[in-house]
């Protein structure tokens, strides 16, 4: 095993997609995304440790699926939490205490490429926190109440994705604060925590699979 450890969040439920399988189950070009998902990361490093964060209700099903696609890459399990603040940190706990660098992952962003993941790593050797984003494309325009919207410079702003990877250390450090409603994903907490979090170019093809159009897009990009 590497000192490289990836926690893969799943907690969706699938409602956005109009169905009873949750979103992570779903069947892309004949394999589930949390497969797919999964064996990105093993398709960067065959011997990184991956723990998978799946509700208790939901593992069954997991297993079910494990069986029917005979997927049997190794992988640790464990139950989700009330937030994703919580289920990252139940992931924490089942982390190798030999490991350097931590990512946490979306469980339904399947076509994060291998470079990409293998810049955050790469950089968080370096500087300890590191967040992939991607350019903002289209025109926005930020709302004032009642007094209307205006257009801000899309140039100040990044999109933001996944895997976001730390340094081990910090992560656990950040993440043995109590939780806020401010924790809307890991750097929060590590910016919380007083550290800063770095950028690298993340891939545009890094979609989180959340709606049917999303389960279109997929089919194509798989």
């Amino acid at each position: 095993m590497t000192s490289k450890s990836i926690i893969i969040v799943a907690g969706g439920k699938g409602l956005r997609m109009g169905g009873d399988i949750p979103k992570q189950f779903l069947p892309v070009k004949g394999l589930p995304i949390l497969m797919r998902t999964i064996n990105r990361f093993l398709q960067y490093d065959a011997q990184m440790q991956v723990v998978l964060v799946l509700p208790e209700n939901q593992q069954d099903y997991w297993k079910q699926l494990c069986q029917q696609y005979h997927f049997d890459k190794p992988y640790t399990l464990t139950n989700g939490g009330e937030t994703r603040f919580h289920s990252v940190l139940n992931g924490l706990q089942q982390v190798s205490p030999e490991a350097t660098l931590i990512g946490v992952h979306d469980g339904v962003r399947p076509f994060v490429s291998v470079e990409t993941i293998a810049s955050c790593y790469d950089e968080a050797a370096k500087s300890g926190a590191v967040v992939p984003v991607t350019e903002v494309v289209e025109t926005v325009r930020r709302l004032n109440g009642q007094q209307g919207s205006n257009t801000v410079p899309r140039s100040e702003y990044r999109l933001v994705q996944t895997p976001q990877v730390f340094d081990a250390q910090l992560l656990r450090s950040a993440y043995s604060q109590p939780y806020t409603d401010f924790f809307t994903d890991d750097a929060s907490v590590v910016e919380r925590f007083g550290h800063e979090v770095s950028l690298v170019p993340g891939n545009r093809e890094n979609i989180k699979v959340t709606t049917p159009f999303d389960l279109v897009l997929a089919e194509v990009l798989s």
